[in-house]
């Protein structure tokens, strides 16, 4: 399979993790690129084996850690547009929700929080996972499972605490 073919079938998957790693529409499109770019040079080191999504996601988490890195000063802030149209009570509500689930995901350790990402986010099968981490389909599923409830019983813990 060629660059340009992998790139027509999985650049909307890589974008879409990225998205989900830096919730910035631009800064995610950029990495995107910037991970096929490594991938185009890095294409005689892909034996061919594995899963081409997973070797891009990869290549993308390494970009986006890269990226990380360079602008470790800076604090990026979230879009300003918000959801909902004119229901700004509404929207508000639920990117403060989104914001929490978000911080608490944050707060997981590895390889719980990058497990979890990489299923919800990056849409990859429990396989593909396994793979990256060099570790069997059964422990991600694992994995996935115990970040899903150690996430659950946070929002439960944070939503009781909120209505004393």
């Amino acid at each position: 399979m060629d660059l340009e073919t992998i790139y027509r079938l999985y650049f909307r998957d890589v974008y879409r993790y990225v998205r989900a790693l830096s919730q910035n529409e631009h800064l995610a499109e950029e990495i995107a690129q910037e991970t096929f770019t490594r991938g185009l040079r890095a294409v005689d080191r892909f034996d061919g084996r594995g899963d081409v999504r997973a070797w891009l996601f990869t290549i993308a988490k390494n970009a986006w850690v890269d990226h990380c890195r360079r602008h470790r000063r800076e604090t990026e802030l979230p879009g300003e547009d918000l959801p909902g149209g004119g229901d700004f009570a509404g929207a508000l509500e639920d990117r403060e929700e989104a914001l929490a689930l978000h911080r608490i995901l944050h707060g997981l350790p590895e390889p719980y929080k990058e497990v979890f990402s990489l299923r919800v986010f990056g849409e990859l099968p429990f396989g593909a996972i396994g793979q990256l981490f060099g570790k069997t389909e059964g422990w991600a599923r694992v994995t996935c499972y115990r970040a899903k409830s150690r996430i659950l019983r946070q929002w439960e813990a944070e939503r009781d605490e909120s209505e004393l």
